[in-house]
């Protein structure tokens, strides 16, 4: 008996892993699409240099946020967060949860949307050489496109680096401020999307 429920318990991590990978796969595509049609609607609505170069700068942001995010998850110990949850911190019970499957937290954080927003960034300031062209800032030509991507990517790195080591030493706030964050955008939507039933009852 303690062999075949050994086996049962293998095989449904198994199914659990794949399943999963085909969730992430598919919301992937899903966020990869809505994120670029958005963000170059948005990126083309504006005719001046400056919405257009904020719009960029939102989504390097974004990339590096939830770099900390996926960082946070994975270096966070549930004892600190455990204890904030018997006090009832607002967002340290569903903490718990995201520290516990850290790996798919930082799977979606750090590859899902870090990449997306790599990708998408990297399309933008593409967009953005050329709309500068045309307006006849200065010639196109293939510098100007090469020191611009270098620009973004070395901010991108370079955000990527503090916000993780600002995750490795704060770990525990920064995830639940976001578990705290999840729980309100969760309120509003239909299905409890982000935690479902997957908690425990709260304790009276």
């Amino acid at each position: 008996m303690p062999l075949e429920r050994l086996i049962m318990a293998q095989n449904k991590k198994k199914t659990q892993r794949w399943r999963w990978i085909a969730v992430i796969t598919v919301w992937t595509f899903v966020l990869a699409v809505l994120l670029s049609f958005v963000s170059q609607s948005l990126f083309g609505a504006f005719a001046s240099f400056v919405p257009a170069l904020l719009i960029l700068l939102i989504i390097v942001l974004t990339g590096i946020v939830f770099d900390m995010v996926g960082i946070a998850a994975a270096a966070a110990d549930e004892v600190p967060l455990l204890a904030k949850a018997a006090k009832k911190v607002p967002g340290a019970r569903e903490a718990v949860y995201l520290v516990r499957n850290a790996d798919q937290v930082a799977n979606f954080c750090n590859d899902v949307v870090g990449d997306i927003s790599g990708i998408i960034s990297g399309t933008l300031v593409a967009f953005l050489v050329l709309r500068l062209a045309a307006a006849g800032f200065f010639q196109e030509n293939t510098l100007v496109s090469i020191v611009a991507t270098g620009l973004i990517s070395a901010l991108t790195v370079g955000g990527k680096a503090f916000g993780k080591a600002v995750a490795i030493e704060r770990s525990t706030d920064i995830i639940v401020w976001f578990a705290y964050l999840l729980t309100k955008v969760e309120a509003v939507l239909p299905g409890r999307p982000f935690f479902g039933r997957q908690l425990p009852p709260r304790r009276k």
